[in-house]
């Protein structure tokens, strides 16, 4: 079965577009992470003075430290969101003031 509902569902052969509605949001949130990555890494890691064409080894270890800290904290975070919705019972909002 297709992803789009194309698959095997003897349906009238349309896009189910509640999928495709769900698959752009999942785009858009990776988008997201990957530009707050990309733009929380650069600043930290990369001079703004541009010396050379390619990283250096300082840059590179920098980059790689900083995805794997991004990552950490982006999955803790999730973990405790998680955690969070499930102790308000499963509310729509997760949060109750």
């Amino acid at each position: 079965m297709s992803f789009l509902g194309r698959g095997s569902a003897p349906s009238s052969g349309a896009i189910n577009q509640e999928r495709v509605e769900m698959a752009t949001q999942e785009l858009d949130m990776i988008t997201d992470i990957f530009n707050r990555l990309v733009s929380s890494c650069h600043a930290k890691c990369i001079s703004p003075r541009y010396a050379e064409g390619d990283l250096n080894k300082g840059e590179s270890v920098c980059i790689d430290r900083c995805v794997a800290k991004f990552f950490e904290v982006n999955k803790k975070v999730g973990e405790k969101m998680q955690a969070v919705g499930a102790a308000a019972g499963g509310n729509p909002g997760g949060f109750s003031l």
